[in-house]
């Protein structure tokens, strides 16, 4: 299966107030997102943590977390993750991946308009803690967002069936060439890549 997260800040006892999280101290919420991950992640199973990984050593947690991690650089994860970029199964700054045919731009902050946005792609982002709007097909993955817990692909799905169009979505536009939009959305069913 495949998961996403972000701003887990394990380590960062001052997040605790700034989000106000129900912890009461770093090493109850550490654990808490801990075994939160652990009960719904399989070794064989993907995370994309979308940044803002750990305020401590890195590898503590990551010894400790089931599945390959991919990280996402957020703001706090440059010097921080130096010596523990090789654990992460890969590291970005801003990713684009296809899942089932829909196109998904992965970043720590959120956006506006991304990569085939005006195919509809999704924009999944951490940093705002569940401050954010909805804007179309874009979703908080971060902790603050999920009870805490990374959260999969399938229930993804079922949220972002519920969320507008993007905005910039070619099939509103006026006079665009519903053939051409046609045409565009097959070679996304058939995972080809679009200018």
């Amino acid at each position: 299966m495949i998961f996403f997260t972000a701003d887990t800040h394990f380590g960062h006892e001052a997040i605790i107030r700034y989000c106000n999280r129900p912890f009461k101290s770093s090493e109850e919420m550490d654990e808490t997102l801990i075994t939160n991950w652990n009960n719904i992640v399989n070794e064989r199973d993907t995370v994309y943590h979308l940044g803002d990984f750990a305020f401590k050593n890195p590898l503590l947690y990551l010894e400790r977390l089931k599945g390959k991690v991919v990280l996402i650089r957020g703001n706090h994860d440059y010097k921080r993750l130096k010596h523990a970029w090789s654990s992460f199964e890969n590291i970005h700054d801003l990713l684009s991946i296809t899942i089932e045919k829909t196109p998904i731009v992965l970043c720590h902050f959120a956006m506006r308009v991304w990569h085939k946005s005006h195919f509809n792609s999704w924009q999944l982002y951490g940093h705002s803690h569940g401050t954010l709007e909805d804007y179309g097909k874009t979703y908080d993955v971060g902790v603050d967002n999920n009870n805490f817990s990374p959260i999969s692909f399938k229930k993804l799905k079922t949220i972002m069936s519920s969320k507008p169009n993007n905005i910039n979505w070619l099939e509103k536009l006026k006079g665009f060439n519903k053939s051409e939009f046609q045409e565009a959305q097959k070679l996304i069913d058939q995972g080809r890549d679009l200018d």
